[in-house]
């Protein structure tokens, strides 16, 4: 038992990062706190059909939904309990990879989690059944990349809004913003509707969580932290600025960060 994570073949690969299973015997409870990103992410809890997020860990507010949803792009941080990360299957869409599959407003996933059954219907429900059925992870990760693929036979994209997409996560520089606009041929209006429909934020937004995410990647692996020089590759003005995006996003210091990393990039430990 373990992760298990596939990349589906084209052309969902071009709008899925992977599909994963979770399958891991109920450890000793506790609060992890899930770093932000930008993609869309589909869950199924096979173990209970609930899925729980929290405010805060410490006076333990929380919100429950369907064991079945989907959701994202997220800005901030948030925080789960690993009783529900016991046995789990999941997507992680690329940004704008959901909007291209089903046509739903990338917007509309970034506010609430949605629940699949309100989504699709029997087709959710038949899903979930099938998965609960399943005897091998390998079993699970192939009924729902079937699952998916009967969704669309062709992912539909803006060429545009997904060059400026690439571009962005490539150099998440918020001045290049107008340029992109400009060579997309779309009004400033326009292309600002069409990311926010594609990827659930601003394109200023997304050119921030993405330099955020760079640092984050940058630091994870890191045995001795230089905070200052950080900042300054990760394209931050100083240290000070490089802390007051980490608590923009992350809800955290970059030192409470770096005490609380585990062998998870996404998952710190509280």
């Amino acid at each position: 038992m373990a992760l298990l994570r596939i990349v589906p073949g084209p052309p969902l690969a071009s709008i899925i990062e992977a599909i994963w299973d979770w399958d891991m015997p109920a450890s000793e409870f506790r609060y992890e706190r899930i770093l932000p990103d930008p993609c869309t992410g589909l869950i199924i809890n096979l173990l209970e059909d609930e899925t729980r997020v929290y405010r805060d860990h410490d006076t333990r507010q929380c919100r429950r939904a369907s064991g079945s949803v989907i959701g994202g792009p997220y800005r901030q941080s948030w925080i789960i309990d690993t009783a529900e990360q016991v046995r789990v299957i999941g997507v992680n869409f690329r940004p704008g990879g959901a909007h291209a599959l089903i046509g739903l407003s990338a917007e509309d996933l970034a506010q609430r989690d949605i629940n699949l059954e309100d989504m699709f219907g029997a087709r959710a429900h038949q899903l979930r059944q099938r998965l609960l059925e399943a005897v091998t992870p390998a079993e699970r990760l192939a009924l729902m990349e079937q699952w998916l693929r009967r969704l669309s036979e062709q992912p539909s994209w803006d060429a545009t809004i997904l060059h400026a997409v690439a571009t962005l996560a490539r150099v998440p520089d918020v001045p290049s913003i107008g340029r992109l606009q400009r060579d997309s041929g779309y009004s400033a209006h326009r292309f600002g509707l069409l990311f926010r429909r594609h990827v659930g934020m601003t394109a200023k937004q997304y050119a921030r969580l993405m330099r955020f995410r760079a640092v984050v990647d940058m630091a994870y692996p890191a045995q001795q932290l230089d905070w200052a020089r950080i900042a300054l590759d990760g394209g931050y003005c100083d240290q000070a600025h490089l802390s007051h995006e980490f608590r923009r996003f992350a809800g955290i210091t970059p030192t409470e960060f770096a005490a609380l990393r585990g062998p998870y990039l996404n998952h710190l430990t509280l």
